[in-house]
């Protein structure tokens, strides 16, 4: 076990230092990469799931819970033990000591085991991730399966380096007149305590396993909360990390799942923890930040993601990108564009000068054109995930101009599912009181502005009030991409400029890009960069005459 992932914990502890591209489990679920046959088998393994109790040896009540419908249309009927909170946080703390005195390196190795056993349960991942979350099937697999197994690995990575930047033990000399001093020391990582990670509803891994295998990496038992739409992924996750560790000779209650039908359960676990680790609403992150202070506390909140137009050398290759942009996933991603600021005089692009309306309605007609055929549609846009998104977009409409229309799109394959492509509403920049807050889902904003710069200062003025994960720019002007940039590091939000080929705002990738920046009101944390891993562990020192 161990032996086998010493060169994937190289080549990644080479890859956060680089930053180059790297990839240690393949994105494509082609038979050809993960064997004929592997997506039915995985296919089967989630169907068998539905409708039983999942098993998991860990204490409990007694009683059983979950309510899971999928976006498509599906009751799961999967039910879950009800956790027994005082026994569940005994049990972390028995299995701390044993955890701990392993050392850095064998808790990194267990790390990647688990990891590469989850890599090998991708298919049967990516059907309980596309039921939970309303994402498409390639993306579930994708989003659910091998890019979050990255983004685990980086944190492994970062959690491992950041352990072992100095020795373990030295032999300290100081010279003297007489004899030297001789003293033997040893350093020892104590982790902090408690892990406490809070799923979201739509990306249920991707965003869960920095936070697990960052603290699970530097010594702490964790304790996995799930959101009550998205229990099944992070189940799964924990019965493999379970078998890994018992496997490994470690009390399996190093990583125990905590489930709810309702709400509550999390105030609970976070009055028990030493670290939380939460992704969802600006209210609940924000009570997190203000009560759980006997805690080291990572959020990711809601946010304003913006977007300036000054001009473009691609007009076709800048609207098709935006297009891609807003459709994915119906918007429903932390990184997905909400405000796109425009010049009211409009832009320079390859094409000649563009009006602002010539631009909105561009920007309508690429979504039109991408999401017009029902069965190609939701390939891309996926379900709409929760009530809530679906009533904002209804509502919409009555925000401002509608420049394109939210239309309902029959999914070909689940009658049931509720699937609305993107709605877009024109502002002018002193409707603040709409755009300054996020709309999560598929709604976007085209917003005239008295010019470039004053697009830079709204962008820069909404994401220090709101927060935002992403910003982009389009400009020909070097001039004005140096202002963005500027713009963007006043805001602490990571920034893209001129995205008009397959490279899009919403998508980041692990061992490179930073997911957040921890410099606004969106995030208290960067996935994954140093700050995301200090705190999770102190340094103890013993002492004694050689």
């Amino acid at each position: 076990m161990f032996e086998q992932h010493r060169e994937t914990l190289d080549r990644a502890l080479s890859a956060i230092a680089g930053r180059g591209y790297w990839s240690a489990y393949p994105e494509s679920p082609s038979p050809r990469v993960y064997g004929e046959g592997a997506a039915d088998r995985g296919k089967a393994d989630f169907e068998a799931r539905l409708g039983k109790p999942f098993p998991l040896d860990q204490p409990a009540t007694g009683s059983w819970v979950g309510a899971e419908r999928s976006p498509y249309g599906i009751d799961l009927g999967v039910t879950y033990p009800e956790p027994d909170v005082e026994a569940l946080v005994a049990a972390a703390r028995q299995a701390l000591p044993a955890w701990r005195d392993a050392g850095p390196e064998v808790r990194a190795l267990i790390c990647i085991e688990i990891v590469n056993r989850i890599n090998q349960r991708s298919f049967e991942l990516a059907n309980a991730v596309q039921h939970t979350t309303g994402q498409a099937y390639v993306m579930a697999f994708q989003a659910g399966g091998p890019h979050a197994q990255d983004r685990a690995l980086e944190a492994i990575a970062y959690g491992y380096a950041a352990q072992t930047t100095s020795t373990s033990s030295v032999r300290w000399e100081k010279p003297t007149k007489g004899d030297p001093m001789v003293m033997e020391k040893k350093f020892t990582v104590v982790p902090r305590g408690i892990g406490l990670v809070i799923g979201c509803n739509t990306f249920p891994t991707w965003n869960a396993y920095p936070g697990l295998f960052a603290s699970l990496v530097t010594g702490n038992p964790v304790i996995v909360k799930p959101h009550p739409r998205a229990i099944l992924p992070l189940a799964i996750t924990v019965e493999v990390a379970r078998e890994v560790l018992g496997e490994a000779g470690f009390d399996q209650a190093l990583v125990q799942l905590a489930v709810e039908e309702g709400q509550g359960l999390a105030v609970e676990l976070a009055s028990h923890a030493q670290i939380i680790d939460f992704t969802g609403s600006t209210a609940f992150g924000d009570w997190l930040e203000a009560n759980a202070r006997h805690a080291l506390v990572h959020t990711e909140k809601s946010g304003v993601n913006a977007i300036v137009i000054d001009s473009t050398g691609s007009f076709k290759g800048m609207l098709a990108n935006l297009a891609f942009s807003l459709s994915l996933y119906s918007g429903q991603m932390c990184t997905a564009p909400q405000n796109i600021f425009i010049p009211a005089d409009g832009i320079t692009t390859d094409e000649g000068h563009k009006t602002f309306d010539e631009v909105a309605s561009g920007i309508a007609a690429a979504v039109r054109r991408l999401t017009d055929d029902d069965a190609k549609a939701v390939e891309l846009i996926g379900a709409i995930v929760n009530p809530g998104v679906l009533e904002r977009v209804e509502q919409a409409s009555t925000l401002g101009e509608v420049v394109l229309e939210s239309r309902a799109v029959k999914h070909p394959a689940f009658p049931d599912a509720v699937v609305r492509t993107p709605v877009i509403v024109k502002l002018t920049a002193d409707r603040r009181e709409v755009y300054d807050h996020e709309h999560f889902g598929p709604i976007a904003f085209v917003i005239a502005t008295g010019s470039t710069a004053e697009s830079l200062d709204l962008l820069r003025s909404t994401v220090a009030a709101r927060g935002a994960i992403t910003a982009a720019v389009y400009s020909t002007s070097p001039a004005t991409l140096d202002a963005a940039e500027r713009a963007a590091l006043d805001a602490g939000v990571n920034l893209s400029c001129n995205l008009t080929a397959g490279v899009f705002v919403n998508q980041s990738a692990a061992f490179s890009d930073y997911h957040g920046s921890g410099a606004n009101p969106a995030a208290t944390a960067s996935l994954t960069d140093p700050a995301y891993i200090a705190g999770r562990f102190h340094i103890v020192q013993s002492r004694r005459p050689a």
